[in-house]
């Protein structure tokens, strides 16, 4: 998320945090309690089982279908888990407590993969992977309030996902905003006349917009963002385990073909 999104901290983000977090695997976390060793000998909360910190939904890195976790970033999740020989246990957690690090740093997960911009402010908190997806940012609209560019929207209601880059684009450009926790929230508001446009990463709104002949996909932004799997500060082991992953699936094709079903055709 979806994202790609901006940098929040503060005793908000961790109250969302506390209040929200719901596990969407048959076996929750431990939350916090001591780190047992997987089979590589990695550290890992629960023994067995790489956990992973998501805000659900962000369609199409994560959502949920037929009772089950699916989505672009969900697949990672699975080859980073096969390959340390552990079952991956998925959490849903606000977004605002991922990217403040809360979520990493109280040990309730041991990666976030949730559409995760990189920014500066973002590594003080964590550690990112190598990037996976260049995702700059774009404009949704209907196709009935005419708005075809950023100029357009003053005045109008644009919506956008809390603590996104989405959302500080906006606000940088003097937008009038309205914020929603989650971009399912997000695109049904724009579908349903809540807002007038919708400003998030051009691979969500793309998603969206397919098929939907009410919708139109306006305008991109050339922001240059870049999308990486996040670890606790300094946490090594599990840092150098996914930057594994992620070079494996690029040398054998495996990413090129994730980025074809989810994305419809092979971005960068």
């Amino acid at each position: 998320m979806q994202i790609s999104r901006s940098f929040l901290v503060g005793t908000k983000a961790a109250a969302i945090l506390a209040a929200g977090a719901l596990a969407l695997t048959a076996c929750g976390s431990s939350g916090g309690s001591a780190p047992a060793a997987s089979s590589s000998g990695l550290k890992l909360i629960d023994s067995g089982k790489l956990t992973v910190c998501s805000d659900i939904p962000y369609e199409p890195f994560e959502f949920v279908k037929d009772g089950k976790n699916v989505g672009f970033d969900m697949d990672l999740a699975s080859e980073i888990a096969k390959d340390l020989k552990v079952e991956p246990n998925v959490l849903t957690v606000p977004f605002e407590g991922i990217q403040s690090g809360q979520a990493l740093n109280t040990a309730q997960c041991d990666v976030a993969i949730s559409g995760i911009s990189i920014t500066d402010a973002r590594k003080t908190v964590m550690d990112f992977s190598t990037p996976y997806l260049d995702d700059d940012l774009s404009l949704l609209a209907t196709k009935a309030s005419g708005l075809k560019k950023l100029a357009d929207l003053k005045g109008k209601k644009v919506g956008v996902q809390q603590g996104t880059t989405g959302e500080d684009y906006a606000k940088k450009n003097g937008l009038d905003t309205i914020q929603y926790e989650n971009t399912g929230l997000l695109i049904q508001a724009i579908k349903t006349g809540g807002v007038d446009a919708a400003i998030n990463n051009q691979s969500v709104l793309g998603f969206a917009a397919k098929g939907d002949d009410s919708l139109v996909f306006a305008e991109t932004y050339k922001t240059g963002e870049q999308l990486g799997i996040a670890v606790k500060k300094d946490n090594k082991a599990v840092l150098d385990a996914v930057n594994g992953t992620l070079k494996r699936i690029t040398d054998d094709g495996t990413m090129t073909k994730l980025k074809t079903t989810w994305f419809g055709a092979a971005v960068k």
